[in-house]
């Protein structure tokens, strides 16, 4: 069987994972959170991109599924890691004991092994059609890599510990049970996509008073939101009114015969 490597997504996939290359060494060689945040935001775009064309050209391919996955523990798992690295250990004083840089760094990457469990399990639930178990990868990458970027362009100092210790929490979002909802819209209708709408809405709010800085306060908001939906379907034992579950079984199957076709995209 011959097997097509450089197709127009696996193109897009490759552009994703150097992305992410050289967003980790513009921060842990050359110091620039700047440059490692756009790098990560491009990253996103091209992860983006590759399943979107791959479906548009109807070229899905196995490989793509596994290269996209590869790319995304790059930009999305060791970047972040890269970023918080920089923040932290990067800025201990001279004297700092080697045991303390050394628990700090632990913590850092701790990050990149929760994002690689966090991608294996994706790649095999098959429940990740219409909406997310646990906070997706490229969702954290942006949240750290652009408080980095605010430090340097605002004078805050994000490092430090209590950084460490929201590596630590968000580490543990990757591969919680929350249920995350995905922007993918059920039509144009109210019906269905309420909380998507409302989470819309909130960034236009958010971006419009804050700009560029608003990237940390969406994610928070969206995990915020979602986790507030969970726990309100859980307080319901699970359940959707009779509606929307309707709703979320015709999605589901619809999504369950297109990945026959295209390759889930987280």
């Amino acid at each position: 069987m011959k097997i097509k490597l450089f197709t127009v997504p696996n193109l897009l996939t490759l552009s994703n994972l150097l992305c992410g290359a050289f967003a980790s060494l513009a921060a842990l060689v050359y110091g620039s959170l700047e440059w490692a945040f756009w790098l990560i935001v491009l990253a996103a775009v091209f992860d983006f991109f590759d399943g979107f064309v791959a479906r548009l050209l109807k070229c899905p391919s196995a490989i793509g599924v596994e290269l996209d996955s590869l790319a995304d523990m790059v930009s999305f798992g060791f970047a972040p890691s890269a970023v918080v690295y920089a923040m932290t250990v990067g800025g201990m004083a001279e004297g700092t004991p080697v045991w303390i840089r050394l628990v700090a760094t632990f913590v850092c990457f701790v990050m990149a092994a929760f994002s690689a469990l966090r991608l294996a399990k994706f790649n095999i639930d098959e429940t990740q059609h219409t909406e997310f178990c646990g906070l997706p990868t490229p969702a954290n990458a942006l949240f750290f890599s652009s408080l980095g970027f605010i430090g340097v362009r605002t004078g805050l100092d994000f490092g430090g510990w209590p950084l460490l210790i929201v590596v630590v929490a968000m580490s543990w979002l990757l591969v919680s049970p929350v249920r995350m909802f995905a922007l993918k819209f059920r039509g144009f209708g109210w019906r269905g996509n309420q909380i998507r709408y409302l989470f819309l809405l909130l960034c236009v709010a958010v971006i419009a008073s804050l700009r560029i800085y608003a990237i940390p306060v969406i994610i928070l908001l969206y995990i915020l939101i979602s986790a507030i939906r969970w726990g309100m379907q859980a307080n319901r034992g699970g359940q959707e009114p009779a509606e929307a579950q309707a709703a979320e079984e015709r999605t589901d199957e619809e999504a369950r015969s297109a990945s026959d076709d295209a390759p889930k995209v987280e």
